[in-house]
């Protein structure tokens, strides 16, 4: 059953050894849900002006593949698969686990906003990093999006 609502503090990904602080987000110029800085590589952000993880909805959690440095909190995203878990802590001291039912990359220029952002009508996460092609003058031009449900809390 779904949560009240409640900030984000730490998202965990333990098939991937993730174990990352969660800084608010909003958008970025282009309209795109921005990720926080890169300096600090193990830093994730969460979609403030969405829902939170556990509410009815879905939440969106972001962070980057990797910096000038190599590689970053979400750099493993795309090795994860159907059935692993994502877990969330959030500020009220509840923790949300969701399963993992999709994981797929999507090209930015055709990307399903939709199919990746809506309202399944239960509560839901996605985890988002850049992935696909990469150049230096665009960067990466896709993006890996994890699919979760949430299965319960504790």
């Amino acid at each position: 059953k779904p949560l009240p609502y409640a900030p984000m503090s730490r998202v965990r990904i333990p098939a991937i050894k993730v174990d990352a602080p969660v800084v608010d987000v909003g958008l970025d110029r282009e309209g795109w849900i921005a990720a926080p800085e890169p300096q600090d590589p193990n830093m994730a952000g969460w979609y403030q002006n969405g829902v939170a993880p556990g509410q009815r909805g879905t939440a969106v959690v972001v962070g980057h593949v990797d910096n000038q440095a190599g590689p970053a909190v979400f750099y493993g995203l795309g090795s994860l698969e159907k059935g692993q878990h994502v877990e969330v802590s959030r500020y009220d001291g509840r923790v949300a686990v969701f399963e993992i039912y999709g994981v797929e990359v999507f090209s930015k220029s055709d990307f399903p906003g939709p199919r990746v952002y809506g309202d399944t009508g239960r509560p839901e996460l996605r985890v988002i990093t850049c992935g696909g092609g990469y150049s230096k003058a665009g960067g990466y031009d896709g993006n890996v999006v994890v699919f979760a449900r949430l299965v319960r809390t504790r």
